[in-house]
């Protein structure tokens, strides 16, 4: 029987990003990648190597997730993650969470201590302190980067420029199409999957909006008997295509991760003209990795072996 070989794939967003950017994304996909894949050489699981390294990102502000997110458009800070293991698919989410600053791990309190899938808003963070996460305080998750931002888009939106967030032509680069959602996959020592994914969701966007990420089959999804998948984009697309399942689903059928992941990007800008970025892997720790966005921040770590880069999309 071939030995596992623990592997962890993660993604720090895919959207048009400046260069002034890029190094701030490499040290803090650097630093998940440590964080992560010592919990699978210490024969950790897969859905704790996906939480840890999600956790850094949440933690680092140059990503869309925990502190220094995207704002809505009464200046506040509501995150989303999704975290699902492989073996069982048993999964946790959490929507709409406005006091806690690490977003996945209470979607890991939900997975594993509740009976439930889902909580939002007040819900979730009443559940999450129920179960030892402390709570803090909206403005903790505020940074002055993104009250500028929030300010300039909402005077361009009253200068009338048209909302290019969901679909459409990408300049190179704007730095208000910038989605910085992040996400695992991990494949541990004992041949379990897992995937996870976190965000802020998108600039300006209105109280109590959903994205993708939190949502089981559309920005995350795990399956021992397919693949892991985390995605990030624009939401509304991927979750009119419910395109995470889709693609691991392809992977069942026989698709390589990496034909699966470009097959997706594919069909979703062919069918809704939407931009993201995705990466899988499967049970043998296989990976695909592919976006239409200019660039994606991604790193990957199996064995000893290390990689990692903010890739650049030439089409």
């Amino acid at each position: 029987m071939k030995k596992t070989v623990p592997t962890l794939l993660i993604h720090g967003g895919a959207w048009a990003m400046p260069d002034e950017d890029v190094a701030a994304h490499e040290r803090g996909i650097v630093r998940a990648l440590e964080a992560g894949h010592a919990v699978l050489q210490a024969g950790g699981t897969a859905v704790e190597a996906v939480e840890a390294a999600v956790v850094v990102m949440e933690d680092d502000e140059a990503f869309d997730a925990g502190r220094g997110s995207f704002l809505t458009n009464d200046g506040r800070v509501q995150l989303d993650a999704l975290l699902m293991n492989g073996a069982d698919l048993r999964t946790g989410g959490v929507a709409c969470v406005e006091h806690l600053r690490n977003p996945i791990k209470a979607a890991r309190l939900v997975l594993e201590k509740s009976p439930h899938v889902y909580f939002v808003g007040v819900g979730a963070e009443r559940f999450a302190l129920q179960n030892g996460m402390a709570l803090c305080d909206n403005m903790d998750l505020v940074i002055a980067r993104e009250q500028r931002r929030l300010y300039t888009a909402q005077k361009a939106e009253l200068a009338g420029h048209k909302d290019r967030t969901f679909s459409g032509e990408i300049p190179l680069p704007d730095p208000m199409l910038s989605h910085d959602t992040v996400g695992a996959v991990a494949l541990d020592c004992h041949g379990n999957l897992a995937a996870g994914t976190s965000t802020g969701g998108t600039l300006n966007k209105a109280p109590g909006r959903v994205g993708d990420s939190s949502l089981i089959g559309c920005g995350c999804y795990a399956d021992n008997r397919s693949a892991a998948v985390s995605l990030t984009g624009w939401g509304e697309p991927i979750m009119k295509l419910v395109l995470g399942k889709w693609a691991v689903d392809r992977v069942a059928a026989g698709a390589t991760p990496q034909q699966s992941a470009t097959d997706a990007i594919t069909y979703l800008f062919e069918r809704l003209g939407g931009h993201g970025g995705v990466i899988l892997m499967d049970p043998q720790g296989e990976i695909g990795l592919a976006h239409n966005t200019p660039r994606m921040a991604w790193g990957m770590a199996k064995g000893d072996a290390r990689s990692w880069g903010v890739t650049r999309n030439e089409a």
